[in-house]
């Protein structure tokens, strides 16, 4: 059973809800230990000061913050503790309900499950309900590791998801070059383009997207412990550059089959 990294409330108007926090996600990302070729020994990394290339402890090691190049002002934990915590407040504070649409995909980090304690599993109910019926999700902030979140707070089936949000000057503006040339694009072109967005488009089914890399690295893994020879996929041949018209017409055939077939 998965164990909670953070244990709080939940708080609206004048409502609290104890809940626990736990990581709504994984990495499965294949991970690769740097080993040493010919006896595949591990590669350890030691920690060395930059003065004197001496290792240094753990005990040794305090935290600096940059303030200007090769200046640093030094804190202690609590220090940090009592700056990012709120005065140690262990609270989701929502503090306005948005609706879910006004939220650009680009503000969100990570996601976390909001599990309530026994004692505040009907308020958390009610507001699971109520966020669900209104179509809205709430704009929270809290702390977490030491450091304080913009958060979203919303209902999905049964339970809460917490997802922290980027801050907005964390945002990069997209600042290209390239988006300020002119184009024509012509109404045909556009058409075409909607009719192969009407042919891909269906219910979405996480299900059926598996990682293959993953899936690629762990058969492979599995052929070099079994002996087996390994070969070499064939790469794809470049794909022919056609007139953009013309790729739009095929793209819209090949597109309307794909979907007929399904």
């Amino acid at each position: 059973m998965a164990r909670s990294i953070w244990k709080g409330a939940i708080s609206f108007g004048l409502v609290s809800i104890p809940v626990a926090l736990f990581t709504a996600t994984e990495n499965k990302t294949p991970k690769f230990k740097m080993l040493r070729s010919g006896d595949s020994s591990a590669i350890k990394y030691k920690r060395v000061a930059e003065a004197d290339g001496k290792e240094v402890t753990w005990d040794d090691i305090v935290r600096g913050y940059e303030v200007e190049k090769g200046r640093y002002v030094v804190f202690t934990d609590e220090e940090l503790e009592a700056a990012t915590s709120r005065g140690g407040s262990r609270i989701v504070d929502v503090v306005q309900f948005v609706e879910t649409k006004e939220i650009d995909p680009i503000f969100y980090r990570s996601s976390y499950y909001l599990v309530p304690e026994q004692t505040g599993l009907k308020a958390y109910r009610i507001l699971l309900q109520a966020l669900r019926e209104k179509d809205r999700v709430g704009i929270a902030k809290f702390a977490l590791r030491e450091k304080e979140y913009l958060a979203t707070l919303r209902a999905d089936e049964n339970v809460l998801i917490l997802e922290t949000m980027f801050w907005p000057d964390e945002i990069r503006a997209p600042a290209f070059e390239e988006l300020e040339s002119e184009v024509e694009v012509r109404g045909e072109e556009i058409k075409m383009a909607e009719m192969i967005i009407d042919n891909l488009t269906s219910p979405f089914d996480a299900g059926a997207y598996q990682d293959p890399t993953r899936g690629a690295i762990e058969e492979l893994a599995r052929k070099k412990i079994e002996g087996e020879e390994i070969v070499g996929l064939e790469s794809p041949e470049p794909t022919k550059v056609l007139d953009l018209l013309e790729a739009l017409k095929a793209s819209v055939e090949a597109t309307k089959e794909k979907r007929a077939a399904s």
